[in-house]
């Protein structure tokens, strides 16, 4: 075995009997550990050692176990290493991807571990060129087919009573053989494979398995990936579906761009997964679908303008900036508030015009009427003679900015105030209606309003952005004004389409998120969420203005009648919660709201500070423990509009209301240790059990599975994309179509179980053609390629080096003793 051997040591003949035997099976079980197949969604995990179970006579830190039957003792999850760091370099160039991975395993047991080094490959990935190195020093590596891994995955649970490694089931992976690492030592493993990215209805995905939850014995002191992409093709939207609100995105142009995540101390938990689209339109539309009959779909619709924009295609727009300059903006406060405005009047397009009211107690404003962009820099002078001064006038300064807009030009009007009405109209809802009443015969306004510090009504900036177009921001006390309102700028300084709409024609789609379309900027992209009845093939038409001139663009769109990308179930849930949460804050209760907040937040898991019941409460997954909830939740104070707590929580809905990804990095983590996400699934851990949200006790039945029962894996077999769920535990319960599956400890009761229909590959699930593979010394092929002759050679091969393995323990024994 793999345990340092000690002078003297001689085992027992039946001790021995039991060795030999053990590291029979695990040496055949390793040497085919690994490879799963193509056609299911990524699932989460990276590249891992797996130990080889320490020598049963080594004392510490294990009790010695009484052999019977070669059965070790420890959990797999006892004996993982800890992952130090994990770096990732890719390059795509013409859809080709290179992936370079270094990472350091660290041995903190008191035994030495040898093991099998296992990277389970992306779904889809056709592996053409495959290096790796230990140390520096090339490993022979392996790649290996699913069916063979899932039997397997099947005997280590058997035997380990550990299901940990479940959600590999059906994925094809390489391995590779781990040379002893002594306590306390480390070593570092650098991986490379070359895989083909096609191009599906003008999108491009990558995926890269990252998740190391289960497989690093501590949290990595390092995650970082990095993406370099040079596409043949103009890119239009680069989006990432698991970690958007994690990533920074820089484009060099249409066909150049950088991307990259880096975390530290962290326990990643899921895949990163990154989209970007192609194509020559001026717009671009792209699509991604999922639908779980007989329930109605949900689609995430991505619209992106080309980077590069010719002048004639800018909106010409009038820059209304709204400046507080009461007394309360003394000192820092204005400095950076002239900074921001100073910012703005240097980034405005040649056909622009703008202008600037300043207001306190009284209202002053730089012209009386919007000026050309070529009057900017005299602008700044005046902006930088403002002193802060007075109370707050609010209604007097937006009536004063909105009198200078006209219905034939796009106006941004930026509103940046610290504090309360305290002159003039000082009744929030006269404001509202004042301003509402100004906007009648003028919708092409967007009112973005700025909060400076706590000090700021959230009812009233809230109500005007979503009455009027925009979105609101606030700058909480220890961010700066200039940082916050410049980059808010550059996300649109460059419209090329106001006044959007989109028709689905033929499919009929509901609750979309966001409910009001926003204007079309170069760089950005729309990413609108919804739902929808049928699937079917339609065309999308969107529509907008240009100066004035109406544009049309018209796709090809297809909602699937079955199956798609998991996540955009939850990405919709949590917007819809954002924006019923804002509604309860703006405008009272309404019982139907609170409902559906309730309801949502069991079935995805999504926990917010209004939604804590779904940690607390034990009985939530039933319709009495939700009603109690709803109820619970009635009865909380009013929000106040005003104050720390209200501007945390109008930031936090705002950013619910816009949320571009979801995962478990956003769950919190006290919420973390009974709260799971699976795909589209969420798991509540209640009585020791993993429970489906979705599962109702108070009146539905399970079908009892006995964990590692041949019941258990036949199922595993007829559906290996259950194999998440399974990995959870051994106390699982989950819906699949209308029936309930509960996997318990003992023997359970079913040994013919009822099974839904196979349900069809997913969109994540890409075709893949792959390139001629290079020769390699270092790869070995997979089965499947090969001609029957090589593969029986290839399989003789591999039995005769297994076959040496117990004769090698049995010559090592006789070396050993006295």
């Amino acid at each position: 075995m793999n345990t340092p051997l000690k002078p003297k040591f001689a085992p027992s003949a039946s001790t021995l009997r039991a060795l030999i035997v053990l590291s029979f099976l695990l040496s055949f079980s390793l040497s085919f550990l690994l490879s799963m197949g193509i056609a299911v969604p990524p699932v989460r995990a990276d590249g891992i050692i797996i130990p080889d179970v320490p020598d049963a006579s080594y004392q510490p830190p294990y009790p010695e176990p009484t052999f019977t039957t070669p059965e070790p003792v420890l959990l797999l999850r006892e004996t993982w290493l800890t992952i130090r760091y994990h770096r990732v370099q890719v390059t795509i160039e013409d859809q080709v991807a290179v992936t370079h991975i270094e990472q350091e395993f660290v041995n903190e047991h008191d035994w030495t571990v040898e093991g099998t080094y296992v990277f389970p490959l992306p779904a889809g990935a056709a592996i053409s060129q495959f290096v790796m190195w230990v140390d520096g020093t090339p490993v022979e590596g392996q790649v290996l087919e699913a069916d063979q891994a899932r039997r397997i995955y099947e005997e280590i649970v058997r035997r380990r009573r550990d299901p940990a490694l479940l959600e590999y089931v059906g994925r094809s992976a390489v391995q590779a053989r781990i040379f002893p690492i002594p306590p306390g030592a480390s070593r570092k493993v650098e991986l490379e494979y070359t895989q083909v990215l096609p191009v599906e209805q003008g999108m491009v995905r990558y995926v890269y398995p990252l998740n190391t939850e289960k497989f690093s014995a501590r949290p990595l002191e390092e995650v970082s990936i990095h993406v370099a992409i040079h596409s043949p093709q103009a890119m239009y939207a680069i989006y990432s579906p698991t970690h958007q609100d994690r990533v920074y995105i820089e484009r060099d142009g249409e066909y150049r761009a950088e991307i990259g995540y880096e975390e530290q101390n962290v326990l990643p938990g899921q895949d990163f997964e990154l989209v970007y689209t192609v194509g020559q339109d001026p717009i671009s539309l792209n699509m991604l679908t999922y639908r779980e009959p007989p329930n109605d779909g949900f689609f995430l619709l991505l619209a992106a303008p080309s980077v590069n924009v010719a002048e004639e295609q800018v909106v010409a727009r009038d820059i209304i900036l709204v400046l507080d300059v009461s007394g309360s903006m003394e000192g820092e406060k204005i400095a950076q508030a002239r900074e921001a405005l100073t910012y703005i009047l240097n980034h405005l397009n040649r056909e622009d015009r703008f202008n600037i009211v300043a207001f306190s107690t009284g209202v002053r404003s730089y012209a009386r009427v919007p000026q050309p962009a070529s009057a900017a820099e005299s602008a700044q002078e005046w902006v930088s003679r403002l002193q802060a001064i007075g109370g707050t006038d609010i209604n007097q300064a937006l009536l004063e900015a909105l009198a200078q807009t006209t219905p034939e030009r796009s106006t941004v009007l930026i509103f940046l105030t610290d504090g309360l009405p305290t002159e003039g109209v000082t009744n929030i809802e006269q404001i509202l209606a004042n301003v509402a009443s100004t906007c009648l015969e003028n919708t092409n306004v967007r009112i973005f309003p700025f909060g400076v510090g706590d000090d700021v009504n959230t009812v009233l900036l809230d109500t005007l952005a979503e009455q009027h177009g925009g979105r609101p921001e606030y700058v909480r006390p220890n961010e700066r004004i200039d940082e916050q309102v410049s980059q808010f700028y550059a996300q649109i300084s460059t419209p090329v389409l106001s006044q959007i709409e989109l028709d689905f024609e033929s499919v009929e789609v509901e609750e979309l998120f966001p409910p009001t379309l926003p204007d079309l900027f170069s760089g950005s992209q729309l990413i609108l969420v919804g739902r929808y009845r049928d699937g079917g093939a339609t065309r999308i038409v969107l529509t907008g203005e240009v100066n004035g001139e109406p544009r049309e663009f018209v796709y090809e769109g297809n909602f699937r009648p079955e199956g798609g990308s998991e996540f955009i179930p939850r990405l919709w849930a949590t917007r819809k919660i954002g924006y019923l949460l804002t509604q309860i804050r703006l405008y009272g209760e309404k019982q139907e709201w609170v409902d559906a907040i309730v309801s949502l937040s069991v079935q995805y898991g999504i926990i917010t500070p209004y939604t804590s019941f779904l940690i607390e409460e034990d009985d939530i997954l039933t319709a009495q423990g939700q009603e109690k909830a709803v109820e619970e939740f009635m009865a909380l104070p009013t929000p106040v509009a005003a104050g720390a707590p209200a501007v945390e929580a109008a930031a936090e809905q705002a950013e619910m209301r816009a949320v571009e990804a979801v995962g478990e990095g956003n769950i919190p983590s006290e919420a973390a240790e009974v709260i799971r996400r699976i795909g589209r699934k969420t798991f509540k851990l209640q009585d020791g059990v993993w429970t489906d949200t979705t599962f109702d006790p108070s009146h539905m039945e399970t079908v009892r599975i006995g964990f590692g029962s041949d019941t258990y894996f036949d199922l595993l077999a007829t559906y290996p994309e259950w194999g998440k769920y399974f990995a959870l535990g051994e106390q699982v319960i989950f819906l699949e179509r209308g029936i309930a599956y509960e996997v318990v400890a003992g023997e359970g009761e079913a040994t013919e179980v009822p099974l839904p229909q196979p349900t069809p590959a997913t969109e994540s699930a890409l075709p893949t053609v792959a390139p001629t593979p290079p020769s390699s010394p270092l790869v070995s092929p997979s089965p499947s390629s090969l001609p029957p002759s090589d593969t029986g050679e290839g399989i003789c091969f591999g039995l005769a080096i297994i076959a040496l393995i117990p004769l090698a323990i049995v010559a090592m024994w006789q070396y050993m003793r006295p």
